[in-house]
């Protein structure tokens, strides 16, 4: 049973780490083909209308990482 355990901690670990990875990658490659630069946008201008969008797009990639890797 503990042999089980291990190995599900260690998937599981791989996975999320995975899934962190292609998430950040994705998440700039829309930065990078947006126009504009989104940071100054969101922290300087504050942008609250780009900042709902880009909360979108983080949460659409997450849901599509997630199925991917499940």
């Amino acid at each position: 049973m503990a042999d089980t355990l291990a190995q599900n901690l260690i998937a599981a670990t791989i996975f999320a780490v995975l899934g962190i990875v292609v998430f950040l990658v994705a998440f700039f490659l829309v930065d990078r083909l947006t126009p504009g630069n989104l940071w100054e946008e969101l922290m300087r201008k504050e942008n609250t209308g780009l900042g709902v969008l880009m909360g979108g797009v983080a949460v659409g990639l997450a849901i599509i990482i997630a199925a991917a890797i499940h």
